[in-house]
């Protein structure tokens, strides 16, 4: 039997994800009981419709709010993405474009106070997600990610972030030894954090001060002034969209944002020698500069929780009952553990599952309030949602009192991602065909660096890159 057969051989697979297998499914609350009224519903019970209904009942505590909840708060990606807690946001450079670098150096400069906001929070209401502030180290394997590693490097630099840090080989291999790690860039501006015990800790905290919460309960149509369900229609002068990858599933927006499928497996807890043999006492998060790129933490318990995106996207917008992946999915996130850490070879394999992520189609993130209509949404954050929902959350709270006059302009309200359109993704087979041919050449682009040994990054990748409108 071959080491991965053995490694894989016991795998839970699905049960939405580890974090819940770790942490427990919670209580189940309330369906919609019938038709209701208030002041502002949000739809889906996320991260950042927890953390919107948060902040706007914090600012303004005689609001009447009701979150409406398909499954149960964290059924998506809010628990089950990777645990990064991090200042990456989707669309700053075409934002830069469109409304010039300063504007979007404003943007950057939000989302690196965002890390330190969740964690402010998280410690106020006394959430105990397992975070550590251990910043993400991001590392190059291939003269081809050295060289987009110091172009990545010095494009940070350039929007502000002073104290991002530029390693070599051997100062990579003293934070974590990942095997052929020529390079690495670091910055302060990220945490480890257990999905699940922050997404159950929010929506706790959220009651607390007087939120009303319903889960099992599918949004099926949103209009002005309307959140429909099959239990009854919940009216309000504002009804903001917080479905994220789930967007699909409402009337007339199966093409608004595509959902991204990720997949994640997690080891079992390594020994400390274990440990000794790959370094990470730091605990940062840790990525790399393939075009088909990974992400991964050392998680509270020892284990390693390591992610990719598999099977990139299902025909029609589908997404997923129970986060079940593919069996190939599991064996390449397998076979990158290993590329990264052979003293691993063996290591068993506790848990595998998926999930999927909002893309727009130009990739950028965006938080909208339409005046004329009371409907507003935030999301399409290309897999960056754990912080950026916090600060899409708050980008939302001061639009809603800025309309209903609450509250005049912040500087949240005047950041480039408010209120930017995106025209819709293409009618089926094209986007099923676009994506999966997009991830195809993603993958071959990355073999061929790793064979070739060129500095050049492939032509396939930035053809991928053109033909997506990532860049």
């Amino acid at each position: 039997m071959s080491s991965s057969a053995s490694s894989l051989g016991r795998v839970v697979n699905g049960g939405i994800s580890f974090w819940y297998a770790d942490d427990g499914f919670p209580a189940p609350r309330e369906p919609l009981p019938g038709d209701a009224t208030a002041d502002v519903v949000i739809v889906g019970g996320g991260y950042t419709g927890l953390w919107t209904a948060y902040y706007l009942k914090k600012a303004a505590p005689y609001l009447r709010i009701t979150v409406l909840e398909q499954k149960f708060c964290g059924y998506g990606a809010s628990g089950r993405n990777g645990g990064w807690l991090y200042n990456g946001i989707a669309g700053r450079d075409r934002y830069a474009r469109l409304h010039g670098h300063e504007a979007a150096a404003r943007l950057q400069r939000a989302m690196n106070d965002t890390v330190g906001e969740v964690v402010r929070i998280a410690a106020q209401e006394n959430i105990d997600a397992d975070i550590h502030q251990g910043g993400v180290l991001e590392v190059a394997y291939t003269p081809a990610q050295l060289a987009r590693l110091k172009e990545f490097h010095a494009h940070e630099l350039a929007y502000g972030e002073k104290d991002r840090e530029l390693y070599g080989a051997r100062e990579t291999a003293e934070r974590v030894r990942v095997a052929d790690a020529v390079g690495s860039t670091w910055t302060p501006h990220g945490a480890r954090l257990h999905p699940v015990k922050l997404v159950k800790g929010l929506a706790a905290a959220v009651e607390a001060i007087g939120v009303t919460v319903h889960e099992q309960t599918p949004v099926t149509e949103i209009r002005p002034q309307h959140a429909v369900t099959p239990y009854g229609t919940v009216r309000a002068p504002y009804v903001l969209r917080c479905t994220e990858g789930f967007t699909a599933n409402l009337k007339g927006q199966r093409r608004t944002w595509l959902p991204m499928n990720s997949s994640m497996i997690t080891t079992a807890p390594l020994t400390a020698e274990q440990w000794d043999a790959i370094g990470w006492a730091g605990r940062e998060t840790l990525g790399d500069m393939a075009h088909a790129y990974m992400y991964a933490q050392r998680t509270a318990d020892d284990r390693i929780a390591l992610g990719g995106r598999g099977v990139p996207y299902r025909f029609g917008s589908r997404t997923d009952n129970d986060g079940r992946t593919q069996a190939a999915t599991v064996e390449a996130l397998y076979e990158i553990l290993i590329r990264f850490f052979p003293s691993l070879t063996g290591v068993r394999v506790d848990h595998a599952w998926s999930g999927v992520l909002g893309v727009p189609r130009d990739w950028c993130a965006t938080v909208t309030l339409d005046r004329s209509t009371g409907l507003g949404w935030a999301g399409g954050y290309v897999g960056s949602g754990v912080a950026t929902a916090n600060l899409a959350a708050r980008t939302l709270r001061d639009l809603v009192r800025q309309d209903s006059g609450q509250a005049g302009a912040t500087e949240l309200t005047a950041l480039p991602w408010v209120n930017h359109q995106v025209r819709k993704w293409e009618p089926e087979p094209l986007r099923w065909i676009g994506v999966h041919g997009m991830y195809a050449t993603y993958r071959t682009a990355d073999r061929r660096e790793l064979t070739t040994h060129s500095v050049q990054s492939s032509r396939l990748a930035r053809m991928a890159d053109r033909v997506a409108g990532r860049h």
